[in-house]
């Protein structure tokens, strides 16, 4: 298909895609934080039911074993990996996967700053997966579950062994209730809040299996751990944390916030629901992409493609015929077109991807504004080729 000259005559009710802190849920105001636990201790009776709120909401709607701990921990996302491998890792080797930034990120920290002898380094380029059959069941593994800036996902579970002696640390911030977790595989998960969810930042969510509660009281790692990071006292799990005795201070408006969020999603029917509403999304791209002659998905395989952060790659051949900084010049002047005529904020593609869009597709957003996108996207496409 040709990109259209003129500009669209309708556009999306929220122009709001990007893909961290995402878009709030649909109908979202801030008379849905009125019951927030304001000016009051967290740690009162009333503030620690909020929080207790927030983690037994949490198992509910993702179907988290009983025997699996939630709790909510400082730093968002990126406090909750670190906790993870900060207090976990060193008893055994670790096979580390990374796809995209933030997996490349974990390995920099395992073997820079904890700096472990026997690290096994799994890579592979933007759009691609690495080879998930070489990991080791007797070692401990690290990946994301979907790569947030490359629009990669792992297809499923099946490549984690059930008799593994290894722990699994999986994060999955962008993935979580968006996709279908096999909590018997996984035995670290993490996520923030401003993903799926919708939610404001600065908050993360450690859930830990039995197994990585065993660890945690057998094992002590030979490095100094900071006091934001311990989980552990007198050799036991201090459980207070996991029934919403956090660590430092959060945000009861921002736990408002999160509660009110997952309300909505019980009232889709839970993580059904709110699966539903993220692959109709990426399915109303998927048609879009198939008529269009100058943009594809950066994951070429379905089987590995993201339903929540979609990352685009320009392959029409003006485009391609560029070099390096000219392409990265012409996919910021196609986002910033669509910024500048308010149909789409903060979707160009991550800083250390391959130039091109992404756009988060997750249950926050309405498939009709992802469709009232499209047209724009010809449109601002066609604008920049013809500058």
């Amino acid at each position: 298909m040709t990109a259209v000259a003129e500009k669209p005559n309708t556009r999306p009710a929220n122009p709001n895609f990007s893909s961290g802190p995402c878009a709030k849920r649909p109908g979202w105001s801030l008379s849905a934080l009125e019951d927030a636990c304001l000016g009051r201790s967290h740690r009162s009776g009333p503030g620690k039911a909020k929080l207790a709120e927030a983690i037994d909401r949490t198992r509910a709607i993702l179907g988290v074993p009983e025997d699996y701990r939630i709790g909510i921990v400082p730093a968002s996302d990126t406090g909750a990996v670190e906790m993870a491998l900060w207090s976990l890792l060193g008893a055994r080797g670790v096979d580390v996967l990374a796809w995209e930034s933030f997996g490349s990120g974990w390995v920099g920290d395992v073997l820079n700053q904890l700096k472990l002898d026997d690290v096994r380094r799994m890579d592979a380029d933007y759009g691609e997966l690495p080879d998930l059959s070489l990991t080791d069941p007797d070692r401990d593994i690290v990946f994301t579950w979907n790569g947030t800036t490359s629009g990669v996902c792992v297809p499923d579970g099946d490549w984690i062994a059930d008799d593994r002696n290894g722990l699994t640390i999986c994060d999955a911030t962008s993935a979580v209730f968006a996709m279908d977790l096999p909590w018997q595989k996984l035995d670290v998960v993490t996520y923030s809040w401003q993903k799926v969810m919708g939610g404001e930042a600065a908050h993360g969510m450690l859930i830990l299996s039995p197994r990585a509660v065993e660890r945690l009281e057998n094992y002590s790692p030979v490095w100094p751990m900071p006091k934001i990071f311990r989980l552990t006292k007198g050799g036991k799990l201090i459980d207070g944390v996991f029934r919403g005795e956090t660590i430092n201070t959060p945000s009861m408006l921002c736990v408002e916030d999160y509660i009110d969020a997952l309300v909505w999603a019980d009232g889709l029917g839970g993580l059904e629901g709110l699966i539903g509403r993220s692959q109709a999304n990426l399915a109303a791209l998927e048609n879009w992409v198939a008529g269009a002659d100058w943009v594809d998905f950066l994951a070429g395989d379905k089987a590995i493609r993201s339903n929540t952060s979609v990352c685009l790659k320009i392959v029409d051949p003006w485009f391609t015929a560029l070099d390096a900084d000219a392409q990265a010049a012409a996919a910021k002047k196609i986002a910033s077109l669509l910024d500048g005529e308010g149909v789409a904020y903060d979707i160009g593609a991550y800083r250390d991807a391959p130039p091109g869009l992404r756009i988060w597709a997750g249950a926050t957003v309405e498939t009709s504004d992802l469709e009232g996108l499209t047209p724009w996207l010809d449109w601002a496409f066609n604008e920049v080729k013809n500058a």
